[in-house]
């Protein structure tokens, strides 16, 4: 499923190494809905993960977005939900003039790998 969100830059966070074969990135975006401000946790994996580089904190972007899903067994043997908003794209926003790599071919597979 593909999504699209417009908001403000929050929070980025540094590369993550999970495994041999699997990296990721997070960033928190900041979206006004209504009254209320709401910071969605999003995140960038393999080779997508350099484009927040071009990115800072207050930058207003539009992400587009795959809302993923899967069941794990946790180390108890109880099944677990992980739900993950990956993000594929970012776009510069109006008040933002940087350049940005053009990263618009949507991934074609996740690796299911989970990080216990």
């Amino acid at each position: 499923m593909a999504f699209d969100v417009t908001g403000r830059i929050h929070e980025i966070y540094p590369e993550q190494q999970v495994t041999e074969k699997f990296k990721k990135r997070e960033f928190v975006l900041e979206i006004q809905d209504g009254m209320y401000q709401q910071y969605i946790k999003f995140q960038m994996t393999q080779d997508r993960c350099s484009a927040l580089d071009n990115f800072s904190k207050g930058d207003e972007v539009k992400v587009s977005f795959n809302l993923t899903g899967r069941p794990a067994q946790s180390k108890s043997g109880e099944t677990v939900y992980f739900t993950n908003l990956v993000a594929w794209r970012l776009e510069a926003g109006e008040q933002r003039a940087k350049t940005v790599p053009d990263m618009r071919q949507e991934p074609t597979s996740e690796i299911d790998e989970v990080p216990f």
